[in-house]
């Protein structure tokens, strides 16, 4: 039986592992998962990216899948309905800042052709493979990162900081942040 090496992070919780094993890291080019993964990361400032993962399915029912069309129209009322769904986070400003980012988000869409298109440009249209010895190594933030967020601030997108943009930049596979011990790290090119 061999032993499968994983980063650190992600063996305290099954969902993490299943998270780390199948998604954290993977080349994401499809508008719709983006758009979620940036909202997502959003949300989880000031918390544990395990209680958003948790509550991951309720943001896709609250939120509509993540079709930006739809958020970019939601109201008042709707923003109400969200502050009292125990299944999110329910802070007035996160989502706000997702309905707000749906806007900015369908402006880039049609500037660019695809979120795709635009948010790759700042890794150069391919991952940046890291090789990293451990996650203390890993950096909060980095120049992509923080050339990106200031980009996103500059077309109205929020709760979009460097740290925040590194982790989305992490998640959707711009960059391979897994240890160059960890069984994923030369599976991701």
């Amino acid at each position: 039986m061999s032993i499968v090496t994983r980063c650190e992070w992600s063996i305290s919780d099954p969902l993490y592992v299943r998270y780390h094993d199948e998604e954290w890291g993977v080349p994401v080019h499809n508008d719709r998962r983006l758009f979620e993964m940036l909202i997502l990361e959003g949300a989880q400032a000031g918390l544990s990216w395990i209680t958003i993962l948790k509550k991951r399915h309720n943001y896709r029912r609250a939120f509509d899948r993540f079709d930006a069309g739809k958020i970019a129209k939601y109201d008042a009322r709707k923003c109400r309905q969200l502050l009292a769904d125990a299944g999110i986070v329910r802070n007035r400003l996160k989502i706000e800042a997702a309905i707000s980012n749906a806007k900015a988000f369908l402006a880039v869409q049609k500037e660019f052709g695809s979120f795709d298109a635009y948010i790759w440009q700042f890794v150069g249209g391919s991952p940046i493979r890291n090789r990293r010895k451990s996650l203390k190594e890993i950096p909060p933030k980095t120049k992509e990162s923080d050339l990106m967020s200031k980009d996103l601030n500059r077309r109205g997108f929020r709760f979009v900081g460097s740290t925040i943009c590194y982790a989305f930049m992490q998640a959707v596979g711009m960059v391979n942040d897994h240890v160059a011990t960890c069984y994923r790290y030369s599976q991701l090119h």
